[in-house]
């Protein structure tokens, strides 16, 4: 495997793994009051922006990670709302 696509796996799989932690607390405390709404929807819309991104180039690290990353994000996003 190929140095450059070995770091881009590595950057991937921890972007995908970086919201799991937050999303694990908001389903056990089913508490979101000290999450930043307006932070989360950036960060959903960069995740989606680079998703976009990773399909026209066909780079399967980026499509995989930010497919996952994207899927996390929302879920947050969407308990955000429901727990206001």
């Amino acid at each position: 495997m190929d140095l450059i696509i070995a770091l881009g796996l590595i950057g991937a799989m921890l972007t995908t793994v970086s919201l799991l932690p937050q999303l694990i607390k908001v389903c056990r405390t089913r508490s979101t009051k000290d999450i930043s709404a307006g932070m989360f929807v950036l960060f959903s819309t960069a995740f989606i922006v680079w998703l976009i991104y990773g399909i026209l180039i066909r780079d399967i690290p980026l499509i995989i990670a930010n497919t996952f990353a994207v899927v996390q994000a929302i879920i947050i996003l969407i308990f955000k709302i429901i727990y206001k």
